[in-house]
């Protein structure tokens, strides 16, 4: 499915670029352009981008409480 019609970004592109090294939607963004058009695709570029590293075992997702509130960490090892 596409993910970002601006750039022509596709959820497998990202899962492929989570399994070469792209821990966030920075990475993505330098990568593909993702969300540096229009900016529609960001939250669901972030859902794919998150899917896929859930699915690594080099991955460990984690919430870290903060001040304004819970904040989700993907820590790779």
């Amino acid at each position: 499915m596409y993910v970002c019609l601006c750039k022509g970004v596709t959820d497998k592109q990202i899962r492929k670029a989570v399994d070469e090294g792209a821990r966030s939607i920075r990475d993505l963004r330098q990568q593909f352009g993702v969300g540096s058009q229009c900016g529609k695709c960001t939250c669901c570029a972030r859902d794919v981008l998150h899917e896929a590293l859930h699915a690594r075992a080099d991955v460990v997702h984690v919430y870290v409480p903060s001040p304004q509130g819970t904040l989700e960490v993907d820590i790779a090892y």
